[in-house]
């Protein structure tokens, strides 16, 4: 992780004001962290010292089950907050969010403005905006292994997990998250490279056709 200072700090400060959501000025004590892909921004079953807004970049949320498997359970984009749980209640199981791609962040240390954050009705009402749409957007994903084929929701998850173009997930991974089997997911991952959405590289794929992709994804959201 790397922590921003002086000029560099203050011209996020200025291009990516969040002053708008609170009720008081956090500029004393904010941050700005730069993390890059596979950093940990908050270690599973570590509560996070800070509050974070997500500026640039994007995150995912895994969990490990008793029985130790790992699963990744949903990601976090621009505009999103990190940590929001972990405010909002004393005891709370916290979920491990690793960065994706460079990720950058402005960071709200919890042990100075936890009070003020929690008595600010205008944080509040936006934070309870932002905690229902991720819940709608929740359910929405439990229903769309049913209603949608395999090639929409892989293109989605593929433009979501994309790093500068490059797609690198592990299959086991992604056959978790959107339920289906290792061969099937080779098949339509075979298919895109034959249809010239995707280039394979060793392990990875370089994505060749980015309107093809978020043509199958856009149906998820109509």
């Amino acid at each position: 992780m790397k922590k921003y200072k002086g000029k560099k700090k203050q011209v996020y400060l200025e291009e990516h004001s969040i002053a708008h959501l609170f009720s008081f000025s956090v500029e004393d004590f904010i941050e700005v962290h730069e993390y890059q892909r596979n950093d940990w921004i908050i270690q599973e079953d570590k509560r996070p010292d800070f509050l974070f807004y997500v500026i640039e970049g994007k995150a995912k949320i895994y969990i490990t089950h008793q029985n130790g498997k790992v699963s990744l359970i949903n990601f976090i984009n621009a505009n999103e907050y990190i940590g929001e749980m972990e405010l909002l209640h004393d005891v709370y199981y916290t979920k491990g969010i690793q960065a994706s791609t460079k990720t950058i962040c402005f960071a709200l240390p919890i042990y100075y403005y936890r009070k003020q954050l929690l008595e600010d009705a205008k944080f509040l009402r936006e934070l309870t905006k932002f905690l229902s749409v991720k819940a709608t957007e929740m359910a929405a994903k439990y229903t769309q292994s049913s209603a949608f084929p395999l090639e929409n929701r892989l293109a989605d998850f593929i433009l979501q997990t994309a790093d500068q173009g490059i797609y690198k997930e592990r299959h086991v991974t992604v056959c978790d998250y959107l339920g289906v089997s290792y061969r099937h997911l080779q098949h339509v991952l075979r298919q895109f490279c034959d249809k010239g959405y995707l280039y394979k590289e060793g392990r990875n794929y370089q994505i060749r056709q980015y309107h093809s992709l978020e043509d199958l994804a856009d149906v998820l959201q109509n």
